[in-house]
């Protein structure tokens, strides 16, 4: 199996575990935990297994030798900020606002943020059909942003939609920005400097949060669901997007994306946590075109 192939499958394997994520998280949130005191949880408890990782993996000497380069931190800053501090923190809150399928559908558009900051970034020249793939996209994030309704807890869905549209444009501009980093180091001895500094950004956030948790009322179900947030959909996904990341484009990545509603859909409908409407599948159509026109090769 090629190095490729085996990127592409672990690709696949993120977006199951995301789709599923969308539900599961929701489970917690606002009822048990509210979202910036599982942030606390999720990237303090992934901060701590990417330390004890790298530590037990020190036996490899291009671990163990490899040095951060001084010039590199500002980037390294920078990654921990978009891709763990204000991704986290908008997604997680954005969640606990709106539905399940709804923060999926919207997470689609992350492949068309990719292709903007890099247009801008990077200095890539985009063609007409790209920028008509653009305004498709944003049509169909601000229709479901401004009409998505949610069925369930979805408590203030439009506020809940953009701060998960924030989130998807943060979590693009982090792909932009690692793509050199993960080229140059360990994934180990990265991740564990990203969630550190991670961990210190949104610990002010989600301090009084964390400690109001009442731990002695909270159903064993929770702290199973907990646990994969952060052992699975933190842990197990950063690490193999990085992997994932040695071998393919950032718009690659991206386009994984357009998994994650499939899957979330099918988890949330099949456990009876959110039901399909008729804007929710014009959005949808309406950011998949636009994917489609931004992505598809000559």
């Amino acid at each position: 199996m090629s190095k490729k192939t085996l990127a592409l499958i672990t690709a696949t394997i993120v977006s199951i575990i995301y789709g599923m994520t969308f539900t599961i998280a929701k489970d917690v949130m606002p009822q048990y935990v509210d979202a910036y005191g599982f942030i606390i949880m999720r990237v303090g408890g992934a901060s701590i297994l990417f330390w004890l990782a790298w530590f037990f993996s020190r036996k490899s000497s291009a671990i163990r030798e490899e040095q951060i380069d001084p010039k590199d931190y500002p980037r390294i800053i920078a990654a921990a900020f978009f891709g763990v501090a204000l991704n986290m923190l908008s997604f997680f809150k954005g969640l606990s606002l709106t539905s399940p399928i709804s923060a999926s559908v919207l997470m689609v558009s992350t492949p068309i943020i990719v292709l903007v900051l890099s247009a801008i970034i990077l200095k890539e020249r985009m063609q007409k059909r790209m920028v008509f793939g653009i305004v498709l996209g944003l049509i169909g994030t601000v229709f479901l942003i401004l009409y998505g309704k949610s069925s369930g807890n979805a408590t203030n869905p439009t506020l809940g939609n953009f701060l998960v549209f924030i989130n998807a444009s943060s979590y693009g501009l982090y792909l932009v920005l690692v793509k050199k980093l993960m080229q140059k180091y360990n994934p180990f001895n990265f991740a564990k400097w990203i969630y550190l500094i991670g961990f210190i950004m949104v610990l002010p956030f989600g301090w009084n949060e964390f400690d109001a948790v009442n731990w002695t009322s909270m159903p064993m179900d929770i702290y199973l669901k907990i646990g994969f947030v952060v052992v699975f959909s933190t842990f197990g996904t950063y690490l193999l997007n990085l992997l994932s990341m040695r071998e393919l484009k950032p718009t690659t990545i991206a386009v994984f994306v357009y998994l994650q509603p499939l899957f979330a859909t099918i988890f949330a409908i099949s456990l009876g946590k959110d039901e399909l409407t008729l804007v929710k599948i014009v959005s949808a159509i309406l950011i998949f075109a636009g994917v489609y026109l931004v992505t598809q090769k000559k």
